[in-house]
């Protein structure tokens, strides 16, 4: 169980990666980030498993935030800030 509370972050992009398999979510992740500006946040959605440890390495390694996930109803929501 996360005890990340997202409620009250303005969310500049939401990515819905719900019906898709690893790398599918990482992807997106990756396309999505550029329609965020500096310091904004990206959610991703995700009900792959291995999305809530990809996308915090994947933020760590290209310089951004992972700021913490939220669990949903079978998926998870995953949040980054833009750093650059």
């Amino acid at each position: 169980m996360s005890d990340f509370n997202p409620e009250g972050l303005e969310i500049n992009k939401t990515i819905d990666a719900r019906g898709s398999a690893c790398p599918g979510p990482l992807l997106e992740a990756k396309k999505g980030i550029g329609a965020v500006p500096v310091n904004g946040i990206l959610e991703v959605m995700s009900g792959d498993a291995s999305t809530k440890r990809d996308l915090p390495l994947w933020a760590k390694k290209v310089g951004h935030e992972y700021m913490g996930t939220a669990e949903g109803e079978n998926y998870d929501r995953i949040f980054i800030r833009r750093k650059k």
